[in-house]
Order: structure tokens, then sequence, then C-alpha cells
């Protein structure tokens, strides 16, 4: 489609410079019956749904790691599927393109598929993935709308019961300073909870899409292209974005809030799109405590930004931030340390761990849960910010409202 539009793809905000990978190693190719339970010498035919930015970068992780080999690719845009086939030497007649790409996909052979494609798409290949007995790695966020939600977590568990593992990419829950921290806090480390903060301030990651986005409106081609300025699409800000600091409020929290409340809008960015570029929000948990949580997706003229949250507590502090530091102050001090390189340390752990279940048969995917309940409390959070009113949890288990993204015009 963009080849026939002159469309030309620009590089995402996720895609960072890879590191020198390390040497591959000499595999044997199994068929994907005999993949199962088999030892770590053998390689893992992978298919990659999704190959822009993000998904062309996290491809060469997985050819790094050396126990992958990149069997077929699968995007909407010819430009995208081939210039990702060119550079890891997919043939031509394993690219695939349409809406549907990824089922044809699923009948190349594969054994594991990693769904890099926009979050509206996620819930749909992922079922359709454990559906085909394939292994599913899928990038956060997990879903759109709670309908989705609640798909990703039924293909969970079927995964689990049919002996397929099925691994949500979250770079901090892989993170060691991360998981000691957290761990330290659950163990009392900053005593009883007072009140936390969360917040993700950062630049437009789509600023690139602006000016097309304007030349060519209601163009379903750059609406697809520029998919994280559209809310069924993305989820909006909160759910395709800011739920790296969510998640971490989440699991320090290790329960569901009782309600949200709060606002937001689309100020900045001069209407463009139908995502909002800030949130301001109250996440209210049990025992009276409040967690607050504000985001923006516009220039912050030089003001502090990032992805922190802090929890403070009768006996210390948590403080923490996604490419910067983890500790505890107070009574129980944890130094942590530096998470500079937490966005590909984290992807890599990732697939190393991903590796490892299917060539172990390890199956209990625990990361499924813990992304679901944060998916689902960044939906709370839209939901209260986009009402203007107070909404509460078991409201949102109880929604059947699902985003519907336009797609018309676009082959399948």
């Amino acid at each position: 489609m963009s080849s026939q539009n002159g469309i030309k793809d620009k590089v995402t905000r996720r895609q960072f410079i890879a590191g020198s990978g390390t040497a591959a190693l000499a595999f044997t190719i199994l068929k994907p019956q005999l993949v199962r339970g088999t030892s770590a010498n053998s390689k893992i035919r992978l298919g990659l749904i999704g190959c822009g930015g993000r998904g062309t970068w996290i491809a060469g992780l997985f050819k790094e790691h050396g126990g992958y080999e990149i069997s077929a690719a699968a995007d909407y845009f010819q430009d995208r599927v081939d210039a990702f086939g060119k550079k890891y030497g997919v043939d031509p007649y394993r690219r695939f393109t349409g809406l549907s790409a990824y089922k044809r996909l699923l009948e190349s052979g594969v054994d594991a598929i990693a769904i890099i494609s926009p979050p509206y798409f996620h819930p749909e290949q992922a079922a359709a993935g454990v559906d085909a007995g394939i292994h599913v790695y899928l990038a956060k966020p997990i879903a759109v709308d709670v309908p989705g939600c609640n798909s990703i977590e039924k293909s969970g568990r079927r995964a689990t019961a049919n002996k397929q593992c099925f691994l949500v990419d979250f770079q901090t829950r892989a993170n060691e300073f991360f998981i000691k921290a957290v761990k330290r806090v659950h163990g009392g480390a900053i005593g009883e909870f007072a009140f936390g903060e969360s917040s993700y301030h950062a630049g437009s990651p789509w600023k690139q899409w602006f000016d097309l986005v304007r030349t060519i409106p209601n163009n379903p081609a750059v609406r697809l292209r520029a998919w994280g300025i559209d809310l069924a699409l993305s989820g909006d800000i909160i759910t395709e974005q800011n739920i790296h600091t969510l998640d971490v409020a989440s699991w320090i929290m290790n329960e569901t809030p009782i309600y949200a409340v709060g606002t937001g809008g689309l100020t900045v960015r001069a209407k463009l799109g139908t995502c909002w570029d800030h949130y301001a929000l109250l996440f209210q948990y049990p025992n009276n405590i409040g967690i607050t949580f504000s985001s923006r997706q516009f220039n912050g003229h030089d003001t502090p930004g990032g992805i922190k949250n802090r929890m403070f507590g009768s006996k210390g502090v948590l403080e923490t931030k996604y490419g910067g530091q983890v500790l505890i102050r107070g009574e129980n001090f944890y130094r942590g340390g530096d998470t500079g390189g937490i966005y590909k340390e984290g992807a890599q752990t990732n697939i190393v761990t991903f590796h490892k279940n299917i060539t172990n048969g390890v199956y209990d995917n625990p990361t499924v849960a813990p992304s679901v309940r944060s998916t689902l409390v960044t939906i709370l959070g839209r939901t209260a910010g986009r009402k203007g009113r107070q909404v509460f949890w078991y409201q949102i288990l109880n929604s059947t409202e699902k985003l519907i993204a336009d797609l018309r015009g676009l082959k399948d």
C-alpha cells in the first residue's frame, strides 16, 4: 500500500541502535512438532508479525541470541516486510502482507511468533497463534479494551493447558534492580504504604507523521502507519505508552485499585489524531492508599521527564526510573542500581527466557496475569479521564465496550 501511495516508512520511537551481536552457533533446525521439550541446541523457527521500527529492532535481538531462525515475516505494508526480509534473509515467498498476513504466516511452518503489531491486533493474532499450536511472544500492551484483555487471559490459559509458551515483553519486570527492590518492598522494607506517585512525561514519538496526517487526512494507510495517534489502534497514550509506569505501580501494590478519577485532553497537539496528549488521574487503592498519575506526550520545555514511580511508606521510600536509578531510601536502605540499558537488556532477557521455556518445556506463563491486570488499570484510568467522572474497577471488569478501528479501504 505504501509503495503505491508514495508513503515512505520512517524509524519509530522504539528503533534504537542495537549493540553488536554475538556470533551465531551451529544449530539444528527441528520440525515444529519436535520443538517442545528439546535441548537448548535447537533453533526455533520464528515468525515476526509487525515489521516496523521495534519489530525490525527486536528481530535483531532474536537473531543475536542464536537460538532462533527468523523464518517468516508479516506486515500490512509491502515496503516494510521487504526491507525486513532483505535485512534478515527471509525468502520473498515467506513475506506476507495485508491485514490477514499473520494468518498466512501461521501456516508457513513457524514454531513461534513475535507479535509486534499495533496493540489493536494483539488479541486476535495471539489467539490465532495459540490455536495453531505455536508459542507466542507478545509486545505490550496486550490489548486496547476489556474484551481484548479477556481474550489474552483466555489465550494464556489455553497455551498453558496445551503446553505452549506465552510471554509478554515487559522490560521492567525482567530487570534485576526492579525485581529486587519490589521484592524488598513486599517484604516490608518501606513499612506501611502511605501514598504513591506515577508519571510518564515525554515528547511525542509520532511527530514524524504529523505533517503527513495533516496532508492526507482520513487516509486508512496513513492512519495505520501513524497508529500511535489513533485511539482504537493504540488504546491511547495511557495504554500504549504509559503502561510502563502504571505496570510498575500495579506491581508494587500487588492488588487492584478500587476506582480512578481525573481528567486529561488533547490540548497541545492541535486536535491531531484521536488520542489525548496528557492525563492527570488518581487511582484509589484499598486501605486508603492513593496513587497520583500524570503523563504528557508533548514538549516539556526542559522540565524533568521520564518514566518514574515513587511509593512512600512508614519506614522509607521506593524510587524507580525506567532507564535511571532504582533504590530504597530510609530505614532499610537499598542502593539498587542504574537501569540505563533496560530497553535493550530487558528484551534480551525475555528472549532468553522464551527460548529456555520452549526448549525446557516450561509452560506456566507467569507474565500473562500481571500484564492483563496492568492493562486493565490503564483502561480504568482512560475511561475515568475521558468520561470525566469516577469509574470503579468492577465497572471495568464488567465492560463489554470494544474499540473499533476504521480499517475501511485496507486490503485483507
